[in-house]
């Protein structure tokens, strides 16, 4: 990694923030940052499941490294004393399912868009000179491809056209579907924009799925978590649509390579745009997943099926080359080592006794 004015004496001492910071993500980056030395602030409001648990467990192996602050984004004085003495912000945090977006619009544009533009203020009148990298989705790009634009290769759907196949690169056009794909399509250009406009030093992320250790999946995110947590205790799984879509996905440790990767030469990279994930040698329909799970646990789940949810896409594939080219980041993680590291952590956090099922209520709070 370039070393830049991030390493100086005086803004290492500075911690960095990180909005979200006992999320799954976050508490990784936050663990990753504060293994080198470094000072974390790690906001968070903790509403999430298992965001109290990752914020003991940080405090319990960083001590003084990372500090947890209780707080929202919508708050904008929270979000202004956390990030005037930060060196750099990493900000995650957000609403993260779409499902909840078509609940309640308004929320998911309150926590997303303004909650980003919150941040992006308080860096450009009090901070200026603080590195923000920015969580995007994959979902700013829509659907990407019609029912008639893929067909079926044994358990996965493959696009039709084979220049496709590679991965979908950042000249996609955005076609931000569902309210979750508007409000992080705003926050995503707000965040470039910022750059452009007012010289901050900014980078966005559009990430596909990313899994692995302290992930509390859920039906509604974090899918791969969620599919091992329900076959461990042998529960139904509710697949919708086909089961043939694809995504690409990415292990946590490949993700906080890249976003420290970003960050460290944002100098560089600043005002950029990147797809993250696993690409094309990652990629693995919802049935694909599934056998695999069924594999190493030595037998299969009950499967129920339910109509397609609005936004998703029969097949996603991060092309990854210019996050490559800019910072020299591939991943090195392969889905099978990544499935292995999950699932030990999963039995590790959530065992269950011979004959007694835990309540999966109880797993995912």
């Amino acid at each position: 990694m370039t070393a830049t004015s991030l390493h100086s004496h005086d803004r290492k001492r500075r911690p960095v923030l990180i909005t979200g910071g006992c999320g799954f993500l976050g508490c990784n980056l936050a663990a990753e940052l504060a293994r080198s030395g470094r000072h974390v602030v790690a906001l968070d409001n903790l509403s999430r499941g298992g965001a109290r648990d990752n914020a003991a467990w940080l405090s319990r192996q960083f001590g003084e490294l990372v500090t947890v602050v209780a707080a929202d984004v919508r708050d904008m004085r929270a979000v202004n004393e956390a990030v005037a003495n930060a060196s750099a912000v990493l900000h995650l945090a957000g609403q993260v399912a779409v499902t909840s977006s078509l609940d309640d619009p308004l929320e998911d544009f309150e926590i997303n868009a303004r909650g980003t533009l919150n941040v992006l203020e308080a860096v450009r009148l009090l901070n200026p000179s603080a590195p923000v990298v920015f969580a995007s989705t994959n979902k700013v790009y829509g659907r990407l491809l019609a029912d008639d634009a893929v067909m079926r290769d044994g358990n996965s759907y493959v696009p039709r056209d084979e220049r496709l196949r590679a991965g979908i690169s950042e000249t996609a056009a955005l076609d931000l579907h569902s309210p979750y794909g508007c409000s992080k399509g705003a926050a995503d250009q707000y965040v470039r924009d910022y750059a452009r406009v007012f010289g901050l030093r900014t980078a966005v992320l559009r990430m596909s799925c990313l899994y692995g250790p302290r992930q509390m999946g859920t039906e509604d995110q974090g899918w791969v978590a969620h599919f091992m947590i329900r076959a461990i205790h042998d529960a139904p799984i509710t697949i919708y649509g086909s089961g043939y879509q694809v995504r690409d996905a990415l292990f946590v440790s490949d993700a906080v390579d890249a976003w420290l990767r970003v960050l460290y030469a944002i100098d560089s990279v600043s005002g950029r745009i990147f797809n993250l994930g696993g690409g094309p040698g990652n990629s693995v329909s919802v049935r694909g997943m599934l056998d695999m799970i069924a594999a190493m646990r030595g037998r299969r789940v009950d499967l129920q099926f339910g109509h397609w949810r609005p936004g998703d896409q029969p097949w996603y594939v991060s092309d990854t080359a210019a996050l490559a080219k800019a910072v020299g980041w591939r991943p090195q993680v392969g889905l099978e080592q990544g499935l292995w590291a999950l699932e030990q952590w999963l039995v590790e956090r959530f065992p269950v006794p011979a004959g007694l099922h835990r309540s999966l209520e109880e797993v995912q709070a």
